[in-house]
């Protein structure tokens, strides 16, 4: 039995030409020197390193392919039929409409949600839905790194960012639906910080809250983009950006002069904290002006996770989101999405085990949030659940920017006239095939009917999740999210049940 993809994916269209592939090395087993090259081996030999990257990011997204062998799949939830707890023991009262969602983090400032999801990071497609869709369903949301890099009108001067017009877009498109709930982040990674972007964020257009990364994407080294020639080259080391070689030095220009100088890439610098620095950084931010501080962490080896935790108990961190393999939509190199890294179950499992122990020792914990290839309401219930009351919320990334990519386009279609067959027996309006519309006039008023499709799909997905999530947690006869512990899941299969009782890391 082999975990791992063939080579063949997604992430580059590649695919196996045979039938018949070892599962080992998840090449075809009859390897054949006629073949016109369509697997990822025959891609490398034309593309050389860059195959190391997806090669189909652009519009799309991508995820983790491998069939991890314990997911929340292995679970099922449990379900009750005496007593309620968290509202008054009647039929009345006791409904999927008085589960109570709501949750609260924030040490020095109160952040509240109306349920347990954030979306986190993301500065691509669909971004203005997507944060819009955040502040409708009263959830918060996290800008990604790099996003000076999406601004066509950035000015930078000696070094430092003094204007960032995209940011104050980004930052509207939360701001103008925002009832209250929720908060909008902007993530930082080290270059960002050098270039001074968080103190122009906070200090120009008013940003509330920084999020501290330890990875690209959470996940693992930073990217390193291949530049066409040495002109794209300087003008990217003039933008703060790290490149290899040296477009500067006089021996390179002369070697691209001559046509023998190796390719020129972009990479983004790690993050290389100690503990005093980062507790310096986030001093620093403070005294800018920001009211909330985030961590953005991986499935790192365990006494790693153990070490952020407690920093971020020491410098009253707000929320940790927890990235783990499974997930993704960001541009990590695409065997690192698939083989590094803790799963996301895991990874939860290993910062339960932490919070217990750092608990008993009465730290102060931030918020902790788990992310990494959640999508439905019984993910989402399953992942509170064994949270055992230190997970807060669940990450939905990738799936709520699905949702904001399709209702943008689905939207378009309806006002074209050109209803999807899917849809037609709902109607043939905006207003008639958007069932929860209703539920934003009831927010907004009827000027939700003008509001931009893609933001009322990311609304409809999260209240969809919301409405789930309320079946299951009457269903276990619990009214308020802080009662889900394990005792609401059956393990299924033997891998589960190890992890449950903490035997699955045992050598």
């Amino acid at each position: 039995m082999t975990y791992s993809p063939k080579l063949s994916s997604g992430f580059t269209f590649a695919k196996n030409r045979s039938a018949f592939v070892s599962p080992q090395s998840g090449m075809c087993s009859f390897c054949t020197q006629d073949c016109s090259g369509t697997c990822e081996i025959a891609q490398a030999a034309v593309l050389g390193a860059q195959t190391v990257y997806p090669t189909t990011t652009g519009n799309n997204q991508i995820a983790s392919e491998k069939d991890y062998p314990v997911d929340f799949s292995h679970f099922n939830i449990n379900g009750r039929v005496f007593g309620a707890r968290g509202v008054s023991e009647t039929p009345d009262q006791a409904t999927i409409f008085n589960v109570n969602l709501e949750r609260s983090y924030g040490v020095f400032n109160t952040v509240n949600m109306t349920m347990p999801v954030i979306l986190p990071a993301l500065i691509k497609l669909n971004w203005q839905d997507y944060f819009a869709g955040a502040a409708m369903a009263g959830v918060t949301c996290v800008i990604g790194e790099h996003a000076r890099n999406n601004e066509p009108d950035l000015t930078i001067d000696q070094g430092q960012v003094t204007d960032f017009p995209l940011l104050e877009k980004t930052l509207n498109c939360f701001r103008r639906f925002d009832r209250g709930f929720g908060q909008i982040v902007l993530q930082c990674n080290v270059d960002d910080d050098l270039m001074g972007v968080p103190k122009i964020a906070i200090k120009k257009y008013g940003v509330k809250a920084i999020e501290i990364k330890f990875g690209q994407g959470a996940k693992g080294t930073q990217p390193a983009i291949r530049v066409k020639d040495l002109e794209t080259a300087l003008v990217k080391q003039q933008q703060g950006n790290l490149v290899h070689p040296d477009p500067v030095d006089p021996l390179v220009q002369q070697a691209y002069e001559d046509g023998v100088c190796p390719n020129f890439y972009t990479y983004g610098r790690l993050p290389l904290w100690t503990e005093e620095s980062l507790m310096d950084h986030i001093d620093m931010l403070r005294d800018l002006g920001a009211q909330n501080i985030y961590f953005k962490m991986a499935g790192y080896d365990r006494a790693e996770i153990e070490q952020v935790i407690r920093i971020a108990c020491q410098a009253n961190v707000d929320m940790i989101t927890f990235d783990g393999a499974g997930g993704g939509s960001g541009y990590s190199p695409s065997k690192m999405m698939n083989e590094w890294s803790l799963p996301t179950i895991c990874l939860e499992d290993v910062v339960v085990r932490i919070c217990n122990r750092l608990k008993s020792e009465d730290c102060r914990l931030p918020a902790m949030v788990m992310t990494g290839g959640f999508a439905s309401e019984d993910q989402v219930f399953k992942g509170l659940a064994y949270g055992e009351g230190h997970v807060l919320g669940i990450g939905l990334c990738r799936a709520s920017m699905a949702a904001a990519m399709t209702a943008e386009t689905i939207g378009n279609q309806i006002k074209n006239g050109q209803v999807p067959e899917r849809f037609k027996p709902y109607g043939s309006t905006i207003e008639e095939i958007f069932c929860d519309l209703p539920d934003l006039r009831a927010l907004y008023g009827t000027k939700a009917n003008g509001f931009p499709t893609g933001a009322i799909g990311v609304f409809s997905y999260l209240n969809k999740i919301a409405f789930g999530l309320r079946h299951f947690a009457a269903l276990n006869r619990k009214f308020t999210m802080d009662l889900l512990d394990k005792s609401d899941l059956i393990p299924l299969t033997s891998e589960a049940k190890a992890l449950m009782a903490n035997k699955w890391f045992v050598p």
